[in-house]
Protein backbone atom coordinates (compact mmCIF):
# COMPACT_ATOMS: atom_id res chain seq x y z
CA UNK A 1 0.00 0.00 0.00
CA UNK A 2 1.21 3.42 -0.78
CA UNK A 3 2.05 5.94 2.27
CA UNK A 4 0.20 9.24 0.77
CA UNK A 5 2.31 10.87 3.28
CA UNK A 6 4.83 10.89 0.09
CA UNK A 7 2.34 13.00 -1.76
CA UNK A 8 2.53 15.95 0.30
CA UNK A 9 2.56 19.20 -0.92
CA UNK A 10 5.88 22.05 -0.42
CA UNK A 11 5.33 24.76 1.90
CA UNK A 12 5.67 26.80 -1.31
CA UNK A 13 3.53 24.95 -3.73
CA UNK A 14 0.81 25.22 -0.67
CA UNK A 15 1.51 29.36 -0.77
CA UNK A 16 0.54 29.17 -4.53
CA UNK A 17 -2.67 27.35 -3.72
CA UNK A 18 -5.37 29.91 -4.42
CA UNK A 19 -7.20 29.90 -0.72
CA UNK A 20 -3.88 29.88 0.79
CA UNK A 21 -2.46 32.99 -1.24
CA UNK A 22 -6.11 35.11 -0.45
CA UNK A 23 -4.67 33.78 3.15
CA UNK A 24 -1.66 36.24 2.42
CA UNK A 25 -3.74 39.16 1.50
CA UNK A 26 -4.54 39.59 5.15
CA UNK A 27 -2.25 38.01 7.36
CA UNK A 28 1.95 38.34 7.31
CA UNK A 29 3.37 36.37 5.42
CA UNK A 30 5.90 34.17 7.84
CA UNK A 31 2.50 33.86 9.96
CA UNK A 32 0.85 32.02 6.80
CA UNK A 33 4.29 30.31 6.11
CA UNK A 34 4.60 29.23 9.86
CA UNK A 35 0.55 27.94 9.33
CA UNK A 36 1.10 25.72 6.39
CA UNK A 37 4.58 24.31 7.42
CA UNK A 38 2.71 23.27 11.22
CA UNK A 39 -0.40 21.44 8.45
CA UNK A 40 2.34 19.39 6.52
CA UNK A 41 4.50 19.15 9.43
CA UNK A 42 1.17 17.55 10.83
CA UNK A 43 0.19 15.20 7.60
CA UNK A 44 3.60 13.89 7.62
CA UNK A 45 3.48 12.59 11.15
CA UNK A 46 0.15 11.20 11.19
CA UNK A 47 -0.71 7.84 9.39
CA UNK A 48 -4.01 9.52 8.70
CA UNK A 49 -2.13 11.40 5.89
CA UNK A 50 -3.08 14.90 4.40
CA UNK A 51 -6.14 17.03 5.73
CA UNK A 52 -9.25 17.02 3.28
CA UNK A 53 -8.77 20.78 2.58
CA UNK A 54 -5.78 22.46 2.32
CA UNK A 55 -6.55 25.89 2.68
CA UNK A 56 -9.15 25.64 5.23
CA UNK A 57 -6.45 23.54 7.35
CA UNK A 58 -4.11 26.07 6.95
CA UNK A 59 -6.48 28.87 8.03
CA UNK A 60 -7.62 27.45 10.82
CA UNK A 61 -3.61 26.82 11.86
CA UNK A 62 -3.30 30.35 11.07
CA UNK A 63 -6.28 31.37 13.71
CA UNK A 64 -4.72 29.11 16.15
CA UNK A 65 -0.96 31.18 16.13
CA UNK A 66 -2.89 34.55 15.94
CA UNK A 67 -4.83 33.57 19.45
CA UNK A 68 -2.64 34.02 22.59
CA UNK A 69 -1.82 30.34 24.20
CA UNK A 70 -1.82 31.84 27.97
CA UNK A 71 -5.79 33.30 28.39
CA UNK A 72 -7.28 33.80 31.48
CA UNK A 73 -9.87 30.68 32.27
CA UNK A 74 -12.75 30.75 34.57
CA UNK A 75 -12.15 27.86 37.42
CA UNK A 76 -15.09 25.77 38.04
CA UNK A 77 -13.03 22.67 39.49
CA UNK A 78 -12.78 23.39 42.61
CA UNK A 79 -9.36 22.79 43.26
CA UNK A 80 -8.31 26.96 45.09
CA UNK A 81 -4.39 26.42 44.16
CA UNK A 82 -4.46 25.10 40.47
CA UNK A 83 -1.36 24.36 39.79
CA UNK A 84 -2.04 23.85 36.11
CA UNK A 85 -4.39 27.31 36.13
CA UNK A 86 -1.58 29.21 37.67
CA UNK A 87 -2.45 28.17 41.58
CA UNK A 88 -3.13 31.81 43.55
CA UNK A 89 -4.97 34.94 42.12
CA UNK A 90 -3.97 37.91 43.21
CA UNK A 91 -5.43 40.24 45.31
CA UNK A 92 -6.56 43.81 43.90
CA UNK A 93 -3.99 45.24 45.82
CA UNK A 94 -1.20 43.43 44.15
CA UNK A 95 -2.89 44.14 40.66
CA UNK A 96 -3.10 47.64 41.41
CA UNK A 97 0.81 47.62 42.06
CA UNK A 98 1.43 45.74 39.08
CA UNK A 99 -0.15 48.13 36.95
CA UNK A 100 1.80 50.94 38.60
CA UNK A 101 4.69 49.52 38.45
CA UNK A 102 4.93 47.81 34.95
CA UNK A 103 3.23 51.18 33.26
CA UNK A 104 6.65 53.16 33.99
CA UNK A 105 9.88 53.72 35.65
CA UNK A 106 10.51 52.35 38.98
CA UNK A 107 12.83 52.40 41.53
CA UNK A 108 13.57 48.55 41.13
CA UNK A 109 17.41 49.32 42.24
CA UNK A 110 17.39 53.14 43.22
CA UNK A 111 17.71 54.77 46.27
CA UNK A 112 15.51 57.79 45.89
CA UNK A 113 16.79 59.38 49.44
CA UNK A 114 20.29 58.66 48.62
CA UNK A 115 19.93 59.69 44.75
CA UNK A 116 22.14 56.44 43.88
CA UNK A 117 22.13 52.41 43.34
CA UNK A 118 20.15 50.75 45.42
CA UNK A 119 19.06 46.46 45.85
CA UNK A 120 16.07 45.16 44.41
CA UNK A 121 16.69 42.55 47.60
CA UNK A 122 15.81 45.38 50.09
CA UNK A 123 12.00 45.93 48.91
CA UNK A 124 10.68 43.15 50.28
CA UNK A 125 12.71 41.73 53.25
CA UNK A 126 11.08 44.54 56.05
CA UNK A 127 7.86 43.02 55.56
CA UNK A 128 9.00 39.44 55.28
CA UNK A 129 10.89 39.80 58.63
CA UNK A 130 8.03 41.88 59.94
CA UNK A 131 5.23 39.16 59.53
CA UNK A 132 7.04 36.21 60.10
CA UNK A 133 9.29 37.24 63.22
CA UNK A 134 12.84 36.58 61.47
CA UNK A 135 15.69 39.10 61.61
CA UNK A 136 15.67 39.39 57.84
CA UNK A 137 14.21 38.15 54.10
CA UNK A 138 14.51 37.40 50.84
CA UNK A 139 13.00 36.54 47.79
CA UNK A 140 13.59 35.44 44.53
CA UNK A 141 12.06 34.01 41.94
CA UNK A 142 10.65 30.10 43.14
CA UNK A 143 10.67 28.45 45.60
CA UNK A 144 12.63 25.26 44.59
CA UNK A 145 15.22 28.52 43.28
CA UNK A 146 14.92 29.48 47.56
CA UNK A 147 15.93 25.96 48.04
CA UNK A 148 18.77 25.86 45.80
CA UNK A 149 20.46 29.15 46.20
CA UNK A 150 20.02 28.26 50.21
CA UNK A 151 21.64 24.88 50.19
CA UNK A 152 24.55 26.35 47.89
CA UNK A 153 24.97 29.51 50.08
CA UNK A 154 25.80 27.48 53.54
CA UNK A 155 26.36 23.72 52.24
CA UNK A 156 27.81 23.50 48.64
CA UNK A 157 30.41 20.49 48.81
CA UNK A 158 29.56 19.25 52.38
CA UNK A 159 26.81 17.04 54.11
CA UNK A 160 23.00 17.83 54.88
CA UNK A 161 21.10 15.82 57.32
CA UNK A 162 17.81 15.13 56.05
CA UNK A 163 15.35 12.60 57.23
CA UNK A 164 14.91 9.44 54.67
CA UNK A 165 10.70 10.22 55.35
CA UNK A 166 11.26 13.82 53.77
CA UNK A 167 13.09 12.56 50.45
CA UNK A 168 9.60 13.74 48.54
CA UNK A 169 8.61 14.08 45.15
CA UNK A 170 5.96 16.98 44.51
CA UNK A 171 4.29 17.99 40.82
CA UNK A 172 6.27 18.58 37.69
CA UNK A 173 8.83 15.83 38.91
CA UNK A 174 10.23 18.11 41.91
CA UNK A 175 12.46 15.70 43.89
CA UNK A 176 14.38 16.96 46.61
CA UNK A 177 17.58 14.63 46.35
CA UNK A 178 17.53 16.18 42.65
CA UNK A 179 17.20 19.82 43.91
CA UNK A 180 20.05 19.24 46.44
CA UNK A 181 22.23 17.49 43.88
CA UNK A 182 22.26 20.51 41.91
CA UNK A 183 22.56 23.02 44.64
CA UNK A 184 25.99 21.32 45.11
CA UNK A 185 25.34 19.91 48.76
CA UNK A 186 26.02 16.62 49.57
CA UNK A 187 22.53 14.04 50.53
CA UNK A 188 23.05 11.99 53.77
CA UNK A 189 19.67 10.36 54.82
CA UNK A 190 19.12 9.86 58.43
CA UNK A 191 16.66 7.60 60.25
CA UNK A 192 14.18 5.53 57.65
CA UNK A 193 10.68 6.72 55.78
CA UNK A 194 8.24 6.67 58.80
CA UNK A 195 10.66 6.98 61.59
CA UNK A 196 12.96 9.40 62.61
CA UNK A 197 14.61 10.22 65.68
CA UNK A 198 16.82 13.15 67.01
CA UNK A 199 19.34 10.73 67.54
CA UNK A 200 19.66 9.54 64.14
CA UNK A 201 21.27 13.30 63.39
CA UNK A 202 23.06 13.26 66.52
CA UNK A 203 24.47 10.21 64.70
CA UNK A 204 25.30 11.43 61.34
CA UNK A 205 26.14 15.50 62.45
CA UNK A 206 29.67 14.98 62.31
CA UNK A 207 31.26 17.04 59.38
CA UNK A 208 27.60 17.93 58.36
CA UNK A 209 27.06 21.55 57.10
CA UNK A 210 23.52 22.02 57.54
CA UNK A 211 19.88 19.80 59.04
CA UNK A 212 17.10 20.47 56.01
CA UNK A 213 13.14 19.77 56.98
CA UNK A 214 10.92 19.15 54.03
CA UNK A 215 7.37 19.50 54.72
CA UNK A 216 6.16 16.33 53.04
CA UNK A 217 3.49 17.97 50.32
CA UNK A 218 0.78 16.00 48.57
CA UNK A 219 0.23 13.37 51.31
CA UNK A 220 0.46 12.39 55.03
CA UNK A 221 1.90 9.97 57.52
CA UNK A 222 0.09 8.34 59.56
CA UNK A 223 0.17 5.48 62.07
CA UNK A 224 3.63 4.23 63.16
CA UNK A 225 5.80 7.51 62.10
CA UNK A 226 8.19 9.50 64.30
CA UNK A 227 10.12 12.88 63.31
CA UNK A 228 12.17 15.24 65.85
CA UNK A 229 10.46 18.47 66.61
CA UNK A 230 11.71 21.82 65.19
CA UNK A 231 12.81 23.63 67.97
CA UNK A 232 14.86 20.01 68.92
CA UNK A 233 16.30 20.05 65.82
CA UNK A 234 17.49 23.68 65.97
CA UNK A 235 18.68 23.60 69.18
CA UNK A 236 21.05 20.58 67.75
CA UNK A 237 21.90 22.78 64.70
CA UNK A 238 22.98 25.28 66.92
CA UNK A 239 25.24 23.40 69.05
CA UNK A 240 27.28 22.26 66.50
CA UNK A 241 27.42 25.86 64.60
CA UNK A 242 25.27 24.85 61.77
CA UNK A 243 22.10 26.06 60.05
CA UNK A 244 19.04 24.55 60.38
CA UNK A 245 16.80 24.92 57.25
CA UNK A 246 13.23 24.07 57.07
CA UNK A 247 11.34 24.28 53.82
CA UNK A 248 7.47 24.26 54.55
CA UNK A 249 6.62 24.66 51.47
CA UNK A 250 3.28 26.66 50.81
CA UNK A 251 3.91 30.03 53.10
CA UNK A 252 1.35 29.91 55.14
CA UNK A 253 1.07 32.97 57.32
CA UNK A 254 -2.33 33.38 58.20
CA UNK A 255 -4.41 31.31 60.99
CA UNK A 256 -7.00 29.07 59.13
CA UNK A 257 -7.78 26.69 62.41
CA UNK A 258 -10.72 28.59 63.38
CA UNK A 259 -11.85 27.25 59.61
CA UNK A 260 -11.64 24.07 60.04
CA UNK A 261 -8.43 23.73 58.03
CA UNK A 262 -5.09 22.10 60.36
CA UNK A 263 -1.73 20.48 59.84
CA UNK A 264 -0.20 22.76 57.13
CA UNK A 265 3.06 24.28 58.73
CA UNK A 266 3.31 27.72 59.45
CA UNK A 267 6.00 30.16 58.43
CA UNK A 268 6.08 31.75 61.78
CA UNK A 269 6.03 28.37 63.85
CA UNK A 270 9.10 27.47 62.22
CA UNK A 271 10.66 30.91 62.84
CA UNK A 272 9.90 30.42 66.72
CA UNK A 273 11.16 27.14 66.87
CA UNK A 274 14.58 29.21 66.07
CA UNK A 275 15.01 27.73 62.69
CA UNK A 276 18.27 29.53 60.92
CA UNK A 277 16.30 29.48 57.37
CA UNK A 278 12.85 29.31 56.37
CA UNK A 279 12.01 28.60 52.38
CA UNK A 280 8.32 28.77 51.27
CA UNK A 281 6.07 29.98 48.26
CA UNK A 282 4.67 32.61 47.21
CA UNK A 283 1.92 31.64 45.13
CA UNK A 284 0.33 29.14 46.95
CA UNK A 285 -1.41 29.76 50.71
CA UNK A 286 0.47 32.91 51.07
CA UNK A 287 -1.59 34.21 47.81
CA UNK A 288 0.85 36.21 46.20
CA UNK A 289 2.94 36.38 42.74
CA UNK A 290 4.96 33.17 42.13
CA UNK A 291 8.10 33.78 44.38
CA UNK A 292 10.50 32.04 46.33
CA UNK A 293 10.66 33.52 50.24
CA UNK A 294 13.47 33.37 52.57
CA UNK A 295 13.57 34.44 55.82
CA UNK A 296 15.62 33.59 59.14
CA UNK A 297 18.46 34.87 61.13
CA UNK A 298 20.58 38.37 59.77
CA UNK A 299 23.60 36.32 59.34
CA UNK A 300 22.54 33.66 56.97
CA UNK A 301 20.16 35.38 54.94
CA UNK A 302 22.95 37.78 54.39
CA UNK A 303 24.72 34.64 53.00
CA UNK A 304 21.92 33.74 50.44
CA UNK A 305 21.86 36.73 49.51
CA UNK A 306 25.46 37.55 48.38
CA UNK A 307 25.01 34.27 46.90
CA UNK A 308 25.73 34.17 42.98
CA UNK A 309 22.73 32.36 42.34
CA UNK A 310 20.96 34.90 43.98
CA UNK A 311 21.46 36.96 40.89
CA UNK A 312 20.39 34.18 39.01
CA UNK A 313 17.05 33.56 40.25
CA UNK A 314 16.10 36.93 41.40
CA UNK A 315 13.06 38.39 41.00
CA UNK A 316 11.59 40.40 38.21
CA UNK A 317 9.84 44.20 39.29
CA UNK A 318 6.34 42.86 38.59
CA UNK A 319 6.91 40.07 41.29
CA UNK A 320 7.93 42.08 43.62
CA UNK A 321 5.79 44.90 42.87
CA UNK A 322 2.94 42.34 44.21
CA UNK A 323 4.60 40.09 46.82
CA UNK A 324 5.15 43.55 48.59
CA UNK A 325 1.03 44.87 48.27
CA UNK A 326 -0.09 41.21 49.14
CA UNK A 327 2.37 41.00 52.15
CA UNK A 328 0.35 44.54 53.25
CA UNK A 329 -1.99 42.61 53.14
CA UNK A 330 -1.45 40.66 56.06
CA UNK A 331 -0.50 43.45 58.61
CA UNK A 332 -4.47 43.31 58.89
CA UNK A 333 -4.87 39.42 59.47
CA UNK A 334 -8.86 40.51 58.74
CA UNK A 335 -8.20 42.24 55.58
CA UNK A 336 -5.80 38.98 54.46
CA UNK A 337 -8.57 36.66 54.42
CA UNK A 338 -11.06 39.01 52.63
CA UNK A 339 -9.15 40.59 50.13
CA UNK A 340 -6.34 37.54 49.20
CA UNK A 341 -8.40 35.23 46.99
CA UNK A 342 -6.94 32.33 48.31
CA UNK A 343 -8.19 32.45 51.70
CA UNK A 344 -11.29 33.89 50.70
CA UNK A 345 -12.06 31.20 48.81
CA UNK A 346 -11.20 28.36 51.53
CA UNK A 347 -12.78 30.58 54.11
CA UNK A 348 -16.30 31.12 52.53
CA UNK A 349 -19.27 29.50 54.76
CA UNK A 350 -20.80 26.18 53.46
CA UNK A 351 -23.91 28.36 52.81
CA UNK A 352 -22.67 31.07 50.92
CA UNK A 353 -21.37 28.44 48.55
CA UNK A 354 -24.80 26.57 48.93
CA UNK A 355 -26.38 30.04 47.95
CA UNK A 356 -24.22 30.51 44.82
CA UNK A 357 -24.51 27.21 43.47
CA UNK A 358 -28.25 28.06 43.64
CA UNK A 359 -27.40 31.22 41.98
CA UNK A 360 -25.09 29.47 39.13
CA UNK A 361 -28.25 26.67 38.30
CA UNK A 362 -30.44 29.22 37.92
CA UNK A 363 -28.38 30.61 35.23
CA UNK A 364 -27.42 27.98 33.10
CA UNK A 365 -29.31 26.27 30.41
CA UNK A 366 -32.33 24.45 31.16
CA UNK A 367 -31.12 21.53 28.28
CA UNK A 368 -28.07 20.77 30.62
CA UNK A 369 -30.84 20.05 33.79
CA UNK A 370 -28.98 21.49 36.23
CA UNK A 371 -29.18 20.09 39.65
CA UNK A 372 -27.88 20.74 43.00
CA UNK A 373 -25.21 17.75 45.06
CA UNK A 374 -23.23 17.92 47.97
CA UNK A 375 -19.34 17.50 47.20
CA UNK A 376 -16.21 18.88 48.34
CA UNK A 377 -13.55 21.06 47.40
CA UNK A 378 -9.62 20.93 47.23
CA UNK A 379 -6.86 23.10 48.54
CA UNK A 380 -4.26 21.80 46.07
CA UNK A 381 -1.06 22.96 45.42
CA UNK A 382 0.18 20.50 48.05
CA UNK A 383 -1.17 21.58 51.36
CA UNK A 384 -4.07 20.51 53.08
CA UNK A 385 -3.85 16.96 50.96
CA UNK A 386 -6.30 16.03 53.19
CA UNK A 387 -8.18 18.57 54.65
CA UNK A 388 -12.42 18.25 54.44
CA UNK A 389 -13.59 21.33 52.11
CA UNK A 390 -17.47 20.88 51.89
CA UNK A 391 -19.24 22.81 49.07
CA UNK A 392 -22.50 22.38 47.20
CA UNK A 393 -21.51 21.74 43.49
CA UNK A 394 -23.97 22.25 40.29
CA UNK A 395 -24.04 19.01 37.96
CA UNK A 396 -25.18 19.08 34.20
CA UNK A 397 -26.20 16.78 32.16
CA UNK A 398 -24.43 16.71 28.75
CA UNK A 399 -26.77 15.10 26.83
CA UNK A 400 -25.49 13.74 23.54
CA UNK A 401 -22.04 15.67 23.20
CA UNK A 402 -21.02 13.53 26.51
CA UNK A 403 -18.96 14.73 29.38
CA UNK A 404 -15.73 14.83 27.98
CA UNK A 405 -17.08 16.54 24.47
CA UNK A 406 -18.98 19.50 26.57
CA UNK A 407 -15.81 19.77 28.97
CA UNK A 408 -13.57 19.75 25.63
CA UNK A 409 -16.12 22.75 23.99
CA UNK A 410 -15.91 25.08 27.84
CA UNK A 411 -12.00 24.54 27.60
CA UNK A 412 -11.79 26.33 23.60
CA UNK A 413 -14.99 28.56 24.12
CA UNK A 414 -14.68 32.43 25.23
CA UNK A 415 -14.24 32.62 27.93
CA UNK A 416 -12.91 29.67 28.61
CA UNK A 417 -14.03 27.36 31.45
CA UNK A 418 -12.51 24.55 32.85
CA UNK A 419 -14.99 21.88 34.96
CA UNK A 420 -14.65 18.59 36.58
CA UNK A 421 -15.91 15.56 34.79
CA UNK A 422 -17.03 13.00 37.47
CA UNK A 423 -19.65 9.95 36.88
CA UNK A 424 -20.64 11.05 33.13
CA UNK A 425 -21.40 14.80 34.41
CA UNK A 426 -19.95 18.45 34.03
CA UNK A 427 -19.70 19.39 37.67
CA UNK A 428 -19.44 23.20 38.25
CA UNK A 429 -17.53 24.28 42.13
CA UNK A 430 -18.73 27.87 42.98
CA UNK A 431 -15.77 28.16 45.47
CA UNK A 432 -13.56 29.08 43.08
CA UNK A 433 -15.78 30.80 40.57
CA UNK A 434 -16.49 34.77 41.45
CA UNK A 435 -20.22 34.78 42.03
CA UNK A 436 -19.73 38.21 39.61
CA UNK A 437 -19.06 35.71 36.82
CA UNK A 438 -22.02 33.74 36.86
CA UNK A 439 -23.57 34.86 33.65
CA UNK A 440 -20.17 34.30 32.26
CA UNK A 441 -20.33 30.92 32.86
CA UNK A 442 -24.21 30.60 31.43
CA UNK A 443 -22.66 32.35 28.19
CA UNK A 444 -20.13 29.71 28.32
CA UNK A 445 -22.57 26.81 28.62
CA UNK A 446 -24.94 28.36 26.04
CA UNK A 447 -22.37 28.86 23.31
CA UNK A 448 -21.08 25.18 23.90
CA UNK A 449 -24.17 24.09 23.38
CA UNK A 450 -24.47 25.15 19.84
CA UNK A 451 -23.81 23.09 16.84
CA UNK A 452 -20.35 24.47 15.60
Amino acid sequence: MTDRRRELPSVDRLLRDPAIAELLRHAPRNAVVAAAREVVHRARTRRAGPPPDWGEAVREQLQDIATRSLRPVLNATGVVLHTNLGRAPLAPAALAAIAEVAAGYSSLEYDLHAGTRGHRADHCRTLLAELTGAEDGLAVNNAAGALVVALNAVAAGRRVLISRGELIEIGGSFRIPDIMAKSGAVLAEVGTTNRTHLGDYEAAIADAAAILTVHRSNFEQRGFVASPRSAELAALAGRHGIPYLVDVGSGLLADLAPHGLEGEPRVTEAVAAGASLVLFSGDKLLGGPQAGCIVGTRTWVAAVRSNPFARALRADKLTLAALEATLAVYRDPDRALSEIPVLAMLTTPADVLAARAQALAAACPAALAPRLLPGHSAVGGGAFPEAPLPTTLVALDPGTLGAHGLALRLRLGEPALVVRVEDGQVVLDPRTLPPERASDVARALAAALQDP
